[in-house]
């Protein structure tokens, strides 16, 4: 079959409203099979030009999906279909989403097909879809131009006058973070075929918005998808590396299964879009609900930080029974729900069992006081690796992570025995969730924090990304793509056995698969303590003792901390895990609670050494937080100022129901004012010299007095002292 790839492009546009669902083609002349809930109608019709079709509602219009192009044999196949059948009944998800899965042979090649998901929710206008390659005889997935060729997506934006490219991939070292990033596209840069690397790319204007996204992960700029600009504004959503290798089969028993993708039409504009998308993000992308609720969470390695680098001790030295217990009580004062054992709670990694000479009675003592303070379990674990001596690793020599045939050096973790990595893409995988299933069972652990995980590190054969026919550089970007993938692997695993567990990725360095895939399965834990001391340059004979920089108490750690909150637009805030600080001064307290309750919900520091007042100041206000925590989960962020501006203002409040929080932080003493932008309950809580009253459609007009720098924290919704 002769295929016109570049009038395929072409005619992939925006189509207008008027065009009626009703009067398209049928597929093999009959009907096209409809999707369809009150925000749009989804047809499936199995052409090149037009797969599929999504209508929305208003204003927001009738976009054309074409079919995904792949080089098969050697050749571009568009996966225009010559028939199609919806596969099994709707299927309901735990997230209240449901599922809908239509199948087709290829009309350029009926022993190939092509089958489509779809989850869509009724209250959302995002629709999440991926796509399915199969076949009846062997096929083989082909580069015959030295790269990966694939097309999964293209559209026009030229009805959309402001189109963004919304990075949230991009590493920050001013804040040593990963931020979002939004940059605007111009015309010259469709003229110019340049590249948006997303996840995210969103249009607006003329009534409506688009947004399309890919669930993957990388550091910008080292793309494995992106979106390739070109004229009449088209967007295409083509592979750059890793997504198969050379020869990578296609038959029975082998199918090629694309990234799950998100497509919608809103009407309205940049608002109304993100809020769409956010809420998208927090309710129905995940079946991993417990991943989307607010809870408090306290980990210990700041105060073993804390105590190596400024009293002269080992990392491990405060990870014992006796300290954990001190600090159980005191983080069940303060309101604090999970509680995380960061590393060192372990004899050796792989076989991850609790080490008897910290805690003799192999947690017996923590669990009973968090269940006696009704708080959960969390554990620090690195998925990647196994001490030598560990059953893990014999048991797994063939998974063993190497380079260039090279297993990689043994290497002490954190003052425990030597380890080797161990590939996640490899059968191990499976038996590493088991592992982790057995703690849930054995320990209660519901919590489980991952940390150095990097993009790469192995490029073997005979793993799960690449036979001895692929070469090592496509191996090594293979691991490197399905990394995410199989991350995302073990954690379903895990929750489909324990519900309530929660996996957090630690996203604190460069090199790490940041994006929206990881967060079908779990959350992130997005900054640590902020820059280190070589992020700015300091002389030698300057260097603080302490490698990172905002460690001690006061507003600094907060300018660097809430520039995550960036994400919060399109991303919920609750998928970011930061940790502030509780010291003394009060001034202090206040500004990292002030912080915390915007969503990222994290503490760590020297429990034990906090003052009554301090612990006493933390259980007040998280008990005010935690009746509206809820609320100001669900609202999208408002923000005036700047990070670290004066004043730096943050509305959260849920505008379906009036409760939520602002929090008002200045660096300069003086009175402030703000109205909020929706409408607020009758009662309201708050810390500071503030006055507060509504104009006549409801709004709160706050007016805020500061006598020094510091926060001030407004709650509606949470009831008065």
């Amino acid at each position: 079959m002769g295929y016109d790839y570049d009038s395929m492009r072409t005619k992939s546009i925006l189509f207008s409203l008027a065009v009626a669902i009703s009067g398209r083609a049928a597929l093999a002349g009959g009907k096209p099979m409809n999707i369809q809930n009150p925000c749009f109608v989804i047809s499936v019709e199995g052409k090149a030009e037009s797969l599929w079709t999504l209508s929305g509602t208003g204003k927001s219009g009738v976009l054309a999906i074409p079919a995904p192009v792949f080089e098969i044999d050697g050749k571009k196949v568009s996966t225009a279909l010559s028939s199609v059948r919806e596969l099994d009944k709707v299927k309901t998800l735990v997230n209240g989403a449901r599922e809908c899965v239509f199948e087709g042979p290829l009309a350029a090649d009926p022993e190939i097909s092509l089958r489509l998901e779809f989850r869509t929710a009724d209250e959302s206008p995002v629709v999440r879809f991926r796509y399915i390659l199969t076949s009846n005889k062997p096929r083989k997935l082909t580069r015959t131009g030295g790269k990966d060729d694939i097309e999964y997506l293209s559209l026009s934006f030229r009805d959309c006058p402001r189109v963004t490219d919304v990075r949230m991939a991009e590493f920050l070292d001013l804040s040593h973070s990963y931020v979002l990033s939004e940059r605007k596209i111009t015309d010259g840069d469709f003229a110019s075929g340049l590249t948006a690397y997303g996840p995210i790319l969103a249009g607006w204007g003329n009534g409506h918005g688009l947004v399309v996204a890919f669930e993957h992960g990388c550091t910008i700029p080292d793309a494995f998808i992106r979106f390739k600009l070109g004229k009449d504004r088209m967007a295409v959503l083509e592979a750059v590396k890793g997504n198969y290798w050379d020869g990578f089969q296609v038959g029975p028993g082998h199918e090629y299964a694309t990234p799950w993708l998100h497509l919608a039409l809103v009407e309205g504009g940049e608002k109304e879009l993100s809020s769409a998308y956010r809420r998208f993000i927090l309710r129905y992308q995940s079946e991993n609900t417990e991943t989307r609720k607010p809870y408090i969470f306290y980990n210990t390695w700041n105060y073993q930080e804390r105590n190596q680098a400024w009293n002269g001790k080992k990392y491990l030295d405060s990870m014992n029974q006796e300290r954990m217990l001190a600090e159980i009580d005191v983080a069940a004062r303060m309101g604090i729900e999970v509680f995380v054992l960061d590393t060192g709670w372990y004899e050796k990694t792989g076989d991850w069992r609790v080490s008897r000479s910290r805690f003799p009675d192999g947690l017996a003592a923590v669990r009973a006081k968090l269940k006696q303070h009704g708080m959960k379990l969390g554990l620090w674990f690195n998925p990647t690796v196994a001490a030598v001596s560990s059953k893990m690793r014999k048991d797994h020599e063939d998974c063993l992570m190497s380079w260039d045939g090279k297993p990689g050096d043994p290497h002490q973790v954190w003052e425990t025995e030597e380890s080797q990595g161990l590939c996640l893409v490899s059968r191990y995988a499976d038996d590493f969730a088991d592992e982790l299933i057995r703690l849930h069972k054995e320990l209660g652990v519901s919590y489980f924090k991952w940390d150095a995980v990097g993009q790469y590190g192995c490029n073997a054969p005979g793993h799960f990304h690449g036979d001895a026919s692929a070469s090592p550089s496509e191996r090594a970007d293979s691991y490197a793509f399905q990394l995410p993938k199989y991350m995302g692997r073990v954690v379903d695993r895990l929750v489909r056995a324990c519900p309530d567990a929660i996996v957090d990725f630690d996203i604190t360095e460069k090199g790490r698969a940041v994006g929206l895939g990881f967060l079908a399965s779990g959350k992130l834990f997005i900054i640590n303590n902020g820059p280190y001391n070589f992020n700015y340059d300091f002389p030698d004979d300057v260097k603080p003792m302490f490698i990172n920089l905002f460690v001690k108490p006061g507003p600094a750690r907060g300018w660097i901390c809430r520039q995550a909150l960036s994400m919060d637009k399109w991303i919920p805030s609750v998928l970011f895990l930061t940790h502030y600080l509780p010291d003394d001064p009060a001034t202090s307290r206040t500004i990292n609670l002030a912080s915390l309750i915007l969503g990222q919900n994290g503490i760590w520091g020297d429990l034990v050494g906090m003052s009554k007042e301090g612990v006493d100041h933390f259980g007040r206000v998280l008990g005010k937080y935690r009746q509206v925590r809820d609320d100001i989960t669900s609202a999208s962020p408002v923000r005036s100022g700047a990070i670290g501006g004066c004043p730096e203002i943050h509305e959260k409040i849920n505008p379906d129901t009036g409760r939520g929080a602002v929090v008002i932080f200045a660096t300069e003493r003086g009175t402030y004012e703000y109205v909020t932008g929706n409408k607020v309950v009758d009662d309201e809580w708050h810390e500071g010299d503030v006055t507060i009253v509504r104009d006549v459609q409801g709004r709160a007009r706050i007016t805020a007095r500061f006598g020094s720098s510091g926060a001030i924290i407004v709650m509606f919704g949470a009831g008065k002292d």
